[in-house]
């Protein structure tokens, strides 16, 4: 295997990944500018048979659906990578899809169970991500810095996020986190 290129950020990535012939693209879900979310979207557009491995910091509890359901080949966490990156590789250059032991047994549960869905699956993956950052205790200028948005448009996205969850405030959003193992 051949680390043939790496991307400072996903404006970076995406026009690296559609301009060289890759055989696989490891792609971090928190970059710079564009999220890891918005390039796997846009690539599975531009070159919908490139296989493209999730690599993130974040649980699989947080993203790994959202991934796979934007055309992602594989979800893996860096806590795992060390043992599992290289069969994870070379199982989607095979055309397979790599999901760890414990995301496979969560999957075949909530097969099992009856159990509606959760309020933060109602979310649109940009309400998410806000959600993500405000539960982290991120300020909404911090926020808006980070994903090159406007305040404004980030207390929009708030304002949808609490009316699709339910709830009240940043204290209920974090409450309502941390009872559905959201946050470390």
């Amino acid at each position: 295997m051949v680390v043939a290129d790496e991307a400072r950020d996903g404006w970076e990535a995406h026009a690296k990944a559609c301009q060289k012939p890759f055989d696989v693209v490891v792609l971090d879900i928190s970059l710079p500018g564009k999220s890891g979310l918005e390039v796997l979207k846009q690539l599975k557009q531009d070159k919908p048979e490139l296989p493209v491995l999730i690599l993130s910091m974040h649980p699989e509890e947080q993203y790994a659906l959202r991934t796979f359901r934007a055309g992602a080949s594989g979800y893996l966490t860096k806590l795992k990578a060390s043992d599992e990156l290289i069969a994870a590789i070379r199982k989607v250059l095979q055309g397979g899809r790599y999901v760890s032991h414990s995301l496979a047994e969560k999957l075949v549960f909530d097969l099992d169970s009856s159990i509606s869905k959760p309020l933060h699956e109602k979310l649109s993956d940009r309400e998410y991500q806000v959600f993500l950052l405000i539960i982290s205790g991120k300020k909404t200028k911090e926020i808006a810095e980070r994903m090159s948005l406007s305040a404004k448009t980030i207390g929009t996205y708030r304002m949808r996020i609490l009316a699709k969850m339910q709830l009240k405030n940043n204290v209920e959003l974090t409450h309502y986190a941390i009872k559905n193992h959201l946050v470390d």
